[in-house]
């Protein structure tokens, strides 16, 4: 509702609102002048009352449904109607109760019989504007202050997460140099493990790897997962069962690294893993600017839905500091599987002439046999 908790928000509403009716209804009180023929005290205060109940619904039909919706560039049309339409309902409010309630119960109406429907309109327009306005500011700068609050707090979380990596970087070249080491004393000894340890080595290249702008290209991220899947096969010794199918080109796709990676990772820690008939289903679905992941997996039975979720606070904050206002994330139970979807509109790859590509990073290669 704001950018206070809903209960503040609703609580200052209430007061202000309140106080504005006391301003409004004390105000005729304290003005009022009998005259012989003229309006009552209890009449005045009635209409007084009937045109603050169009004023609140009316600016809560905008600040509620108009310019959540449509205060936006390119819906000038929508927003446009939409006001029409939020003059219509304060015309209808007033009516409903100063020509159809109050001649019913209270005896007296507003307008006179002889009013035509234009200058009723027009007349209910010119006072329809005080709540629109107020609406389109109150909406505006709670939207404003909202918005900034955000900026500030995803700004210190991404400081908060960048000083962490900082704090558990390691050198990479000790961390190459000693798998390198490790690779050339298992290949001669058993080939698995040294397949093992050369998949551990390109999963660590791409986790400590920068770049300029924070994006690779989506094929890389795939190689990621084909060898995250690679070393857990060989983890569980045939007993794994997931499948990773890829729908469309990934080529022309550029992706936040490390995207994709934690929802395989909450599939293998809450999912059955073991079952042939109701494998682990990752999905990439590929479109022009589009790229869409979907994991599906089957819940053990002992599991409720509050803890077959990732951690979806960690994942929401970072996609909106990744992708602010372009992506969608569903995360929920189906029958006896869980499913999480993400919906990203991706930064189509930058074309790099061959002579100018970087060089690729070099697999861990054999070490030469010693005499």
């Amino acid at each position: 509702m704001s950018s206070l908790p809903l209960k503040s928000a609703l609580r200052w509403h209430v007061l202000l609102w309140l106080a504005y009716a006391g301003y409004v209804l004390l105000g005729a009180w304290l003005l009022f002048e009998p005259r012989p023929g003229g309006t009552a005290l209890s009449t005045k205060l009635w209409l007084q009352a009937s045109f603050l109940t169009a004023r609140m619904v009316t600016f809560y039909c905008c600040y509620l449904l108009v310019y959540p919706r449509w205060l936006h560039l390119g819906r000038v049309p929508q927003l446009v109607l939409g006001l029409l339409g939020a003059v219509l309902v304060f015309a209808g409010t007033r009516a409903l109760l100063e020509e159809a309630l109050y001649p019913a119960v209270l005896g007296f109406r507003n307008y006179g019989p002889d009013t035509t429907g234009l200058y009723y309109l027009l007349d209910n327009t010119y006072y329809a504007v005080l709540p629109l306005a107020l609406s389109a500011l109150v909406w505006t700068t709670e939207t404003t202050l909202r918005r900034e609050r955000e900026t500030r707090q995803l700004t210190a979380e991404k400081r908060a997460a960048e000083a962490a990596f900082l704090k558990t970087q390691i050198n990479p070249h000790f961390l190459y140099n000693t798998l390198n080491m490790l690779f050339g004393r298992a290949y001669a000894a058993d080939k698995e493990l040294a397949s093992a340890l050369m998949k551990l080595s390109e999963l660590m290249r791409y986790m400590l790897r920068d770049t300029p702008d924070g994006r690779v290209e989506l094929a890389q991220e795939i190689d990621y997962l084909d060898n995250f899947l690679a070393l857990h096969r060989l983890r569980f010794s045939g007993r794994l069962n997931a499948e990773l199918t890829v729908e469309g080109d990934p080529a022309g796709h550029r992706v936040a690294p490390l995207l994709l990676i934690p929802f395989v990772e909450n599939a293998f820690k809450h999912g059955v893993l073991d079952d042939p008939a109701a494998p682990v289903r990752l999905h990439l679905r590929l479109q022009p600017g589009r790229v869409e992941f979907t994991v599906r997996n089957r819940r053990h039975d002992y599991q409720s839905d509050a803890t077959s979720g990732i951690g979806l606070s960690n994942l929401r904050r970072r996609l909106q500091l990744l992708y602010p206002g372009q992506h969608e994330l569903q995360t929920g139970p189906e029958g006896a599987e869980f499913q999480a979807r993400l919906l990203v509109y991706d930064e189509a790859a930058p074309t790099v002439p061959a002579a100018a590509a970087a060089p690729a990073a070099q697999p861990l290669a054999p070490a030469p046999a010693t005499a």
